[in-house]
């Protein structure tokens, strides 16, 4: 992998890091094709969270590389949104929470990476947007589909028709990132947060996020009669009979993902 790189925390936590300085981080074909294939291989081992970031402390990424899609056809572009599309569904439907530490610019392709993670945790120094419209284009890695679902369409359509960059605060204001750090912070926090997260039960954590995506695509009943399930489910492992006995017991849980 020449841009993209998979640390492995003792603790079950993966960092996958897009690391293209020279460029703020931007996505070519490559990129996101790295970011997918990084994201597989994870798929396979099974940490109990993922963690994306940039290098460097100027951009998450910065957005797409606007050189490569300039010589694009229609036909080229197509092929490069749908390879977006697959990485970011590894993210936003990978069987763990994903975590963006967002540091400096989350643009156009960049913010679309942060929409398909779980929680996003911000630098102060973050900024965030959709310039596409600017270049004659739209979002294309899946930002016009799920923007609306985490700040609402109103607003939603206001980023990504006008091309407004945002500064965090207001990011956080409208519900777009979850906390705001101090700036060369963002990775901290977001191992903080997945080591609170890698402490819990995997298959716990892994039912209770197949829970929550569901409510994204079905009515609230269907929804509820999934999450019973799901609660069920849970009953039969070992990890739910050691969770609730050590609560009981008063002692700290040793879950085996079992």
């Amino acid at each position: 992998m020449d841009y993209v790189k998979v640390e492995r925390l003792d603790n079950g936590v993966a960092v996958l890091t897009i690391d293209r300085q020279d460029k703020l981080n931007a996505l070519d074909p490559q990129v996101v094709e790295e970011i997918g294939q990084n994201l597989l291989e994870l798929q396979s081992e099974g940490p109990h969270a993922i963690i994306i970031t940039g290098a460097g402390e100027r951009a998450f990424v910065a957005g797409a590389d606007i050189t490569a899609m300039r010589g694009m056809d229609a036909l080229e572009a197509k092929r490069f949104a749908e390879i977006g599309h697959a990485a970011m569904a590894l993210l936003d439907r990978s069987p763990v929470p994903t975590i963006a530490a967002i540091n400096g610019f989350a643009l156009g392709g960049g913010l679309e990476i942060a929409l398909a993670c779980d929680i996003r945790i911000a630098a102060e120094n973050a900024s965030f947007g959709f310039p596409e419209v600017s270049l004659g284009i739209l979002p294309g890695m899946g930002g016009t589909q799920r923007a609306p679902r985490i700040v609402g369409p109103a607003i939603a359509k206001e980023l990504i028709f006008t091309g407004r960059r945002i500064k965090v605060e207001e990011a956080r204001l409208i519900g777009l990132v979850n906390h705001v750090v101090p700036e060369g912070d963002a990775l901290k926090a977001a191992k903080e947060m997945a080591a609170q997260i890698a402490a819990n039960g995997p298959i716990a954590v892994q039912h209770a996020k197949a829970a929550a995506n569901r409510a994204l695509d079905v009515d609230i009943i269907s929804g509820l009669e999934y999450e019973a399930d799901q609660f069920a489910l849970l009953f039969a492992t070992e990890d739910a009979k050691e969770g609730m006995g050590a609560f009981v017991e008063k002692r700290k849980a040793e879950f085996k993902g079992r």
